[in-house]
């Protein structure tokens, strides 16, 4: 006999693990892993709370799918245990596929993968070792599943990661901003020609829900100096695959330097079992373990570089609306090629430039509609009579450049 398990979390209070195949999800070592990769990479850095996990936040993310389920079936929207379970699995193991300090590294350890593409190759993996109990959970991973609202719970505009990484982050981070009405919008949820809906008096936490992802995206997720220690950690992976795959010897752990050593594509996880059991023994203690020793380096590009993560010394770095201008740009690098004594190849890892937009609402991916009463839907952009939607659905885009701190004022 199974005996249910309870886990206490800090955001949601005791979230009960009721079946049992959940709970082997949750002790294997591929979703282990999760406890060993932050939320929000290197934002602690700049927001000293933020340490919380992929573990917490998967679990979170859980707990929120079970009261979504348990809101429509009281709304008379049949959903079978298998359903059920399904979409727990599902949004369980949504992020099993991430790597060391998540989105930070993503591109920058292995090639044209992101992690949803391994999310579903482990879950393929979990699916035969737990005798194919993982098919309905793969098929609403996939859009696979004839009932479209059930991959919209999972991936969606509204769906139980972005609420669960909403609220999680913000109380972690302590910016009040990003706090959402996480009980009214699930309340509010509803099902509609066999999609997901927002019942009309919901909207307001709705919009503030809206406001308040364009401010987490800005003040934390986007903010400048998280983007600084973000691409400093990603010059320091480039200058080391560099090296290590020039002959150079690196210390790192066996699983990062079989990264290091090796370029790899999304065929290579899928059809190699090599590499996809070496990243499942990849998380973000490698690679600070490896940074931490690289500050030694006889290489003075890396040893720079891993120094001025470790002792917290980012770039400077400047965002604007426009590109910078390239006369700009060239004399910025010419002062940081003689402040540092370095050629330019060098010091094309010290000055770079590069762009990051966001929406807080994307009209043409998976719509926010909202349920009338007379039956009416209309997208969250048409019905709000407060809230500017159409500002709020508009790409922001900033440019951003990085150099070193230090160096002699440049004029643009």
């Amino acid at each position: 006999m199974y005996k249910r398990k309870v886990i206490n979390d800090p955001v949601y209070g005791f979230i009960s693990i009721s079946d049992e195949i959940i709970f082997k999800l949750i002790e294997h070592p591929f979703f282990q892993r999760l406890r060993r990769i932050k939320q929000l990479g290197l934002t602690h850095l700049i927001y000293p709370g933020a340490l919380h996990t992929r573990f917490h936040h998967s679990l979170g993310a859980m707990y929120l799918m079970s009261l979504a389920v348990q809101t429509l079936r009281s709304k008379g929207r049949e959903i079978s245990h298998e359903e059920e379970l399904a979409l727990l699995i599902t949004i369980l193991l949504h992020d099993i596929g991430h790597g060391p300090f998540s989105h930070a590294l993503e591109h920058a350890i292995v090639s044209e993968v992101n992690h949803e593409d391994i999310s579903l190759i482990y879950m393929n993996r979990l699916n035969e070792e737990f005798d194919h109990q993982l098919s309905k959970a793969i098929e609403i991973f996939k859009d696979l599943c004839p009932r479209k609202f059930m991959h919209q719970l999972v991936s969606g505009q509204l769906d139980m990661d972005r609420l669960d990484y909403m609220k999680r982050d913000s109380f972690f981070c302590g910016v009040a901003e990003g706090i959402i009405s996480d009980d009214r919008i699930l309340n509010m949820l509803n099902v509609h020609n066999d999609r997901l809906v927002i019942e009309a008096k919901g909207i307001y936490s709705i919009e503030k829900f809206l406001i308040a992802r364009r401010l987490m995206y800005w003040q934390v997720y986007l903010h400048k100096t998280v983007i600084a220690a973000e691409y400093l950690l990603m010059q320091i992976l480039k200058r080391a695959k560099y090296l290590r795959r020039n002959g150079s010897k690196l210390f790192s752990t066996p699983a990062f330097n079989f990264f290091l050593e090796n370029e790899f594509f999304l065929n290579d996880f899928r059809n190699d079992e090599e590499v996809i059991n070496k990243f499942s023994l990849l998380d973000d203690i490698d690679i600070i373990a490896s940074v931490k020793v690289w500050q030694d380096s006889s290489d003075t590009v890396l040893s720079k570089l891993s120094k001025m993560l470790i002792n917290r010394r980012f770039f400077r770095i400047e965002m604007q609306n426009e590109p910078f201008n390239k006369t700009y740009i060239e004399n910025i690098k010419k002062a940081a090629s003689h402040f540092l004594r370095s050629n330019e190849h060098e010091t094309d890892y010290f000055v770079f430039q590069d762009v990051t937009t966001n929406y807080a609402y994307d009209p043409y991916n998976a719509n926010i509609n909202i349920l009338f009463r007379d039956g009416s839907v209309k997208d969250i952009a048409e019905a709000s009579d407060m809230l500017d939607i159409s500002m709020i659905s508009k790409p922001v885009t900033k440019y951003f450049l990085c150099y070193p701190k230090g160096l002699p004022s440049v004029d643009k």
